[in-house]
């Protein structure tokens, strides 16, 4: 993690060098460890430096080439050097000295605009060719290194890895950007492009950009495939498969000057991090890994210690705990919008910070990250949609049977979410032998009445295809509906004058069930809220001069993950089954078999209404006015005086309402920007 930026004036006015050093100086939190900047004529670079690779301590930013003909600028870690330094042959230092940038450099030398294809890694960067008189600018694969901008044609384009480096010129505007305020109270966070201010605009992840006086060209160089299936011989293959490509993930992000430190929550996502990363510096003899644990002494329900502890005796640890219940929700808003450019947080955004500051406290300049395994590897509990929508009713009343068990719920009730939508389908496609079969079986196994799955599900569902039949309205509809979510909070005023209905419409649109579990696999890899997610993350380690590196965001991986059959996702009521298999032997088992993780949730309300609530008390009463035009006053206090009233009975929408709310009026307020 580093700091880059730049201005290119296409109407040809001469770069300011106090410009680029205001921009160098604004994000001088992003690289303590030396800044420079480079400027000819219209166009001028700038750098901030932040050592973590051993080749790092060689790199001096901007870099221009021997003939003089390419600059560049760069936040980046490449991850597949070896590859690259076979492929690029670069003869002219030892291979030990060749940095990330350089690599970049020559990538570019040889495949031009093309050169993004080939690189694996975490990066954001700009090369100014003189020759093409084009700047390219790319940014990797879901977003980890940010990559902001601001154009306005035919005069200036200006780009930094922090909006406040922007904004930091005279010349770019600091308008609010009412459009994101809107899709932020929606909560949808699906528009990748554009930010809180007007005009300042983002390059989406997996996308590259080329800049001239004629106009921005801006397109993606990679994608994840929905349709792309691996098939290997047995469980073991899959799972030894799986072993090799995440070891290789965490390897690539060991690669380091410094010593790292992993943060371990306990969960199997950590963990395994954690294990990996362990395990592989001992085959080399570094020192032990650090690792930070968020620990609850008054919440006690949130407390993970037993599943933390349980990594820790396998040894070669140094722990490290932060206490995640001495501060709430609200506490270090000023601390944090000093450096944050939105309003956009999420409820549990403290631990980070929390984890981050005594990261930096201990002298770290590396973390290790879990984050979103989850996603990456897929519970794949839409597996039995899928075998719904399949007909393979044996195959689904054995895995719902099997959920239930472990969660200690009804095998019913895992069942009707998941089947029964589907028992209709056969009716609508009148296949009344095969729906009496599947009625008969659904009896046997959950002791549910016949009569009324036949009623319910049979005769009413085909009398009113009838009825629409004669209406007229007859349609085939082989799954249920999905509609958009309600967004009461929002002033219904100022939804309409955004088109707030039309954009959810378009990057949010009603969709039906899926098809595949591997077609919900890729929707949930492709949110844009992942995207969003990791800029936040990005930012928060920026405060304290941090780089955090995730392994489960690793190109190769997700890759693997997404093109697994079905049955190594879920099976036998297990979720993340392939991750399991092949972690056996590294995970202590009570991880390797945990089929739940800690709810923060009752710290986050203790902190918020306990801890914080001189603070959540004085925004309610003197700041809401000012959100008038944006949310609906009523719903608001609706929902705050609920959960005052019995906040364990208020609903997730009323915490979610408030919270949003208190967020963005105490971000204005800080920001001095008026609605």
């Amino acid at each position: 993690m580093s700091g880059m930026m730049g201005i290119y004036y296409l109407d040809g006015r001469s770069v300011d060098k106090q410009d680029l050093e205001k921009m160098v100086n604004t994000l001088a939190h992003r690289g303590p460890d030396g800044a420079d900047i480079w400027h000819d004529g219209n166009l001028g670079f700038g750098h901030r430096m932040l050592w973590t690779t051993p080749e790092s301590l060689l790199e001096k930013l901007p870099l221009v080439n021997q003939t003089g003909d390419l600059v560049i600028t760069s936040d980046a870690r490449i991850d597949n050097r070896e590859e690259l330094l076979s492929i690029l042959q670069i003869n002219d230092c030892p291979l030990e000295k060749i940095t990330d940038t350089q690599l970049i450099l020559a990538a570019y030398q040889k495949w031009e605009e093309l050169c993004a294809e080939h690189l694996l890694g975490d990066f954001a960067f700009a090369i100014w060719d003189r020759k093409k008189q084009t700047l390219f600018c790319a940014r990797d694969h879901f977003g980890v290194r940010p990559f902001y901008y601001y154009y306005q044609p035919n005069q200036e384009f200006i780009f930094a890895s922090e909006i406040k480096a922007l904004l930091c010129l005279p010349q770019v505007p600091r308008r609010l950007n009412e459009v994101r305020i809107g899709d932020y109270l929606a909560l949808m966070m699906e528009d990748q492009k554009i930010t809180t201010y007007k005009n300042i605009l983002r390059l989406p992840p997996a996308h590259s950009m080329v800049v001239s006086q004629s106009g921005i060209q801006q397109w993606s160089y990679w994608s994840l495939d929905p349709e792309h299936e691996i098939h290997l011989a047995d469980n073991e293959a899959y799972a030894q498969e799986f072993r090799q490509i995440f070891t290789e993930a965490v390897k690539c992000r060991l690669r380091s000057a410094f010593p790292l430190i992993s943060q371990l929550s306990g969960g199997l996502d950590s963990s395994a991090v954690t294990c990996v990363a362990r395990n592989l510096l001992a085959e080399v003899g570094k020192t032990p890994l650090h690792t930070i644990s968020s620990i609850f002494d008054k919440v006690t329900e949130c407390d993970e210690r037993p599943f933390i502890n349980a990594v820790l005796e396998q040894g070669g640890f140094i722990p490290h705990y932060i206490h995640g219940d001495e501060f709430g929700p609200l506490s270090n808003l000023d601390s944090i919008f000093q450096y944050e450019d939105e309003a956009l947080l999420g409820p549990s955004h403290f631990y980070p910070w929390m984890v981050y500051r005594a990261a930096k406290e201990l002298g770290m300049r590396i973390t290790l990250d879990g984050f979103d395994g989850d996603t990456t590897v897929s519970h794949g509990i839409a597996r039995l949609t899928e075998l719904g929508r399949q007909g393979k009713w044996k195959a689904l009343i054995q895995e719902a049977k099997a959920i239930a068990a472990q969660h200690n719920v009804s095998p019913y009730v895992v069942f009707r979410g998941h089947g029964l939508p589907y028992l209709q389908d056969l009716v609508k496609k009148w296949q009344w032998i095969e729906f009496v079969k599947t009625v008969q079986l659904i009896h046997k196994h959950f002791g549910v009445s016949r009569k009324l799955l036949i009623i319910a599900h049979g005769i009413k569902p085909f009398w009113e295809q009838v009825r629409l039949f004669w209406r007229g309205q007859h349609r085939q509809k082989t799954s249920p509906d999905w509609s958009l979510p309600q967004t009461p909070l929002v002033n219904r005023n100022f939804a309409q004058r955004i088109c707030l209905d039309e954009r959810m419409q378009t990057l949010s649109p009603p969709r039906e069930a899926p098809l595949t579990l591997r077609q919900e696999h890729w929707r949930s890899l492709t949110q844009g809220i992942l995207a969003y997610t990791l800029e936040q993350m990005d930012q928060y380690a920026a405060m304290f001069s941090l780089e955090v590196r995730h392994p489960f965001m690793d190109k190769r991986l997700i890759e693997f993950c997404l093109a697994l059959p079905s049955e190594q996702k879920l099976y036998q009521g297990w979720g993340r089954m392939v991750m399991r298999r092949a972690l056996a032997g590294i995970l202590p088992k009570s991880i390797q078999w945990r089929t739940d993780k800690a709810d923060l949730s009752p710290n986050f309300n203790d902190g918020f209404l306990k801890r914080d609530r001189q603070i959540l008390d004085q925004v309610m009463s003197q700041k809401m006015k000012n959100l008038e035009k944006y949310i609906n006053l009523d719903v608001l206090q609706t929902a705050y005086q609920r959960i005052l009233a019995a906040e364990n009975q208020a609903s997730n929408d009323d915490w979610m309402a408030v919270w949003q709310a208190v967020i963005l009026a105490s971000w204005l307020d800080f920001k001095g920007l008026t609605p």
